[in-house]
């Protein structure tokens, strides 16, 4: 069973994004022979993996947030963990090095060809190459925020007394007081009663930032805190035969994406069906076409069903074209060549299918 699987660093079932196209121009001439060699795609399909990391800490008074505030959920032990929260699904075009062609043209004409960056066929006879249109963004990866507690607000609210206390229980009682008294001192400010009113809607504003600042630092002292971030990883896969369930990659709650060896983590599966195999035009007779001479050579792409799941949960089920499981077929060149109607042709980069074949406008040219 044909298999390729590689594993990049990166920070939707089916997602896209914009992203400027580097293109060249080959032209047809005379030094060429007018003929261009150029190469069709292989599909290929990144799996775009994200998992999330919480990290959990209890704050200096746990013990004594039921006391001070009647609360039952104060975070009362260090943990950490690491869950999956999202698979994406985006497939490209790779150029396939079995699929070189030739373009032969008639001496005496220029036609040109313009090629992508992985020197796949974009387009014949025009430089007006729409951007890719794509729906979603991928995730990047995000770092963790500071904790209330990593703040300039959780030092201010230290006082010298609470320094200087060697009783926890006292400190406890201190950072209770202190933070009612803000919250006594916001309403104040609210309600236009406190001793010393900020100066206009700005200098409330800063105020009132500053005060919450120093009262969730204070909560975490007796709540703890809690840290989210984000990692994100990129499997390429190129759809070969198929194949039922097979393991991708495993998530570990505390090492995320690991090799689909390593037995520490859940699997992640991949289940690939081909759904329908690219086929030959058909004659009047229905019998298939032969090859134009000389044709100028793109796939009819196949389709292919890709579903991932893990940990019981479909994540992705996506019916996706695909080049390698189609068929070449070619169109006369003599289109490229005609003075009277010359046309242009559009390649899709991910298959090397048709996308777009018309006559030539002002617009195109």
């Amino acid at each position: 069973m044909k298999k390729s699987w590689i594993i990049t660093s990166l920070a939707l079932c089916m997602s896209m994004s914009f992203s400027a196209q580097t293109t060249q121009k080959l032209t047809a001439t005379k030094a060429s022979e007018y003929g261009i060699i150029y190469t069709l795609p292989s599909t290929v399909v990144d799996i775009t993996i994200e998992t999330e990391k919480t990290v959990k800490k209890p704050g200096e008074f746990y013990r004594y947030a039921k006391k001070h505030f009647n609360a039952n959920n104060a975070i009362d032990r260090e943990s950490e963990s690491i869950t999956l929260k999202s698979i994406n699904l985006t497939t490209r075009g790779v150029a396939d090095s079995n699929q070189q062609y030739l373009m032969q043209f008639k001496s005496g004409s220029t036609p040109y060809l313009i090629l992508n960056e992985e020197n796949l066929p974009l387009a014949i006879n025009t430089t007006d190459i729409p951007e890719e249109e794509k729906e979603v963004t991928l995730p990047k990866a995000q770092a963790a925020l500071p904790t209330a507690l990593e703040t300039k607000a959780a030092q201010q609210v230290i006082s010298k007394e609470m320094a200087q206390s060697q009783s926890s229980a006292k400190r406890a009682e201190l950072a209770a007081n202190q933070l009612f008294e803000l919250r006594q001192t916001r309403q104040d400010i609210l309600n236009g009663q406190a001793e010393q009113m900020p100066a206009d809607g700005e200098a409330m504003q800063i105020t009132l930032n500053n005060i919450q600042a120093q009262e969730d630092a204070l909560i975490a002292m007796f709540m703890g805190t809690t840290q989210v971030s984000t990692s994100v990883k990129t499997i390429t896969f190129t759809p070969s035969e198929e194949v039922s369930r097979e393991i991708i990659a495993r998530i570990s709650a505390s090492e995320g994406i690991i090799d689909s060896e390593d037995l520490a983590g859940e699997p992640i599966y991949l289940t690939l069906n081909i759904v329908e195999e690219g086929k030959l035009p058909l004659t009047e007779k229905g019998e298939p076409k032969t090859f134009p001479k000389g044709g100028v050579a793109y796939n009819i792409p196949g389709k292919v069903s890709l579903k991932i799941e893990y940990n019981g949960e479909t994540f992705c089920d996506a019916i996706i074209p695909s080049a390698q499981h189609g068929v070449v077929f070619g169109i006369d060149p003599k289109l490229f060549t005609d003075k009277k109607a010359p046309t242009y042709l559009l390649f899709e980069p991910t298959t090397g299918a048709i996308k777009e074949l018309g006559a030539i406008s002002i617009e195109k040219k």
